[in-house]
């Protein structure tokens, strides 16, 4: 059997990665020979120590841009192959420039799409790029259902949809760790966002919908992330007088137990592909309102019957739901909803999705 060398030349702080860890140790764990080649010396302490661990001896790349370190893990693979000769790449990201190496040197290669279309073909010769390259790899995985009919429309491919593979023994144990929370309290609704600070994640959709309601309910939100629209954020509550209201707190290594303690989760994607927190608060029972964003938001809540859905970027729409669910006549509304989405919990079963990339893989090993 081949050797597996997983390609993912930046590991950041997201779902994506939470995906990364979990996928990568159940292989090594179950009999497969796994590699890994990245950027970041720092991540090392979340792979187990059968992984062989790909990286530059130093922390220089940690927090540099993603082009940079996708070019240093370039000379990485031609490095192991000229070692190796024969393996496998999973491509957990920079997918063109991991199936262009694989096509000049006739390797099997699989690649994982982490986000919608929308995020990544944003213009015509992109578009053209991905449809040329994407007819190489032996499978693109892609980790839900709409995403699966966006990519293969768009790009005249067979993708295979594997769902987000859930530990809830993780999420459980790491949700009931003491952490000191001041900010909430009973006589407030408690609201929460957790996502990196990008024109992505959108934040400041909900930041504008609080405002124009802050004078009409008692309420908190967190903000748990960090990234380059920090300032951006901070100025807004800051000019609109909201910091008694809204706090950033910065990125947390364990985000559960903010989520366990607040009432509401909210998410204002612009695009996603399968987003892990949202399967993280649904298990919670966390009321959910988030984006009708491709992709995945509107899966996870079962198209609104598990949840909350509004329009990208409308800040009346997230209004309105933020005002119906501090209503008190609308509680067995709400929490039919919440119920509804904790019972379909078992589409992310752990054990069901990490085997169909388990023998995926080996497959073609």
């Amino acid at each position: 059997m081949r050797e597996l060398l997983i390609f993912v030349p930046s590991i950041e702080d997201g779902g994506v990665e939470k995906n990364l860890f979990l996928i990568s140790n159940y292989f090594s764990n179950n009999g497969i020979k796994t590699n890994i080649i990245t950027a970041n010396l720092d991540k090392k302490r979340k792979f187990n120590n059968k992984i062989n661990f790909i990286s530059p001896n130093s922390n220089f790349f940690d927090n540099k841009n993603r082009f940079y370190k996708t070019i240093f893990c370039f000379y990485l693979l031609f490095k192991f192959f000229f070692k190796k000769k024969s393996f496998l790449i999973f491509s957990f990201q920079a997918n063109i420039y991991a199936i262009f190496f694989a096509y000049v040197f006739r390797l099997d290669i699989i690649t994982r799409s982490n986000t919608a279309p929308p995020g990544w073909s944003s213009n015509i010769f992109k578009r053209l790029i991905f449809k040329l390259f994407f007819k190489y790899p032996k499978k693109i995985i892609v980790n839900s259902k709409d995403f699966k009919h966006q990519l293969d429309k768009e790009f005249n491919v067979k993708s295979f949809c594997i769902l987000n593979p859930f530990d809830e023994k993780i999420v459980k144990k790491k949700s009931i760790v003491k952490t000191k929370i001041d900010f909430f309290n009973k006589k407030n609704f408690n609201f929460i966002n957790v996502g990196r600070m990008t024109d992505q994640k959108d934040q400041i959709v909900i930041l504008k919908a609080f405002n124009k309601i802050k004078s009409k309910i008692n309420f908190k939100l967190l903000v748990l992330g960090k990234g380059k629209n920090k300032e951006l954020l901070k100025n807004y509550i800051n000019k609109n007088n909201l910091s008694k209201n809204i706090k950033l707190i910065g990125y947390k290594k364990n985000p559960y137990p903010y989520i366990k303690k607040a009432d509401i989760f909210i998410l204002s994607s612009k695009f996603e592909g399968l987003p892990n927190v949202l399967i993280e608060s649904q298990y919670l029972k966390k009321i959910i309102i988030s984006t009708r964003c491709p992709t995945g938001p509107k899966e996870i809540l079962l198209n609104g019957r598990a949840g909350f859905l509004f329009g990208v970027g409308n800040v009346e729409q997230l209004k309105n739901h933020i005002i119906f669910v501090t209503k008190k006549k609308n509680f067995k509304i709400i929490k039919k909803k919440t119920n509804i989405g904790f019972n379909s919990m078992h589409r992310f079963d752990f054990k069901k999705n990490i085997n169909k990339y388990f023998f995926l893989i080996k497959k073609y090993l």
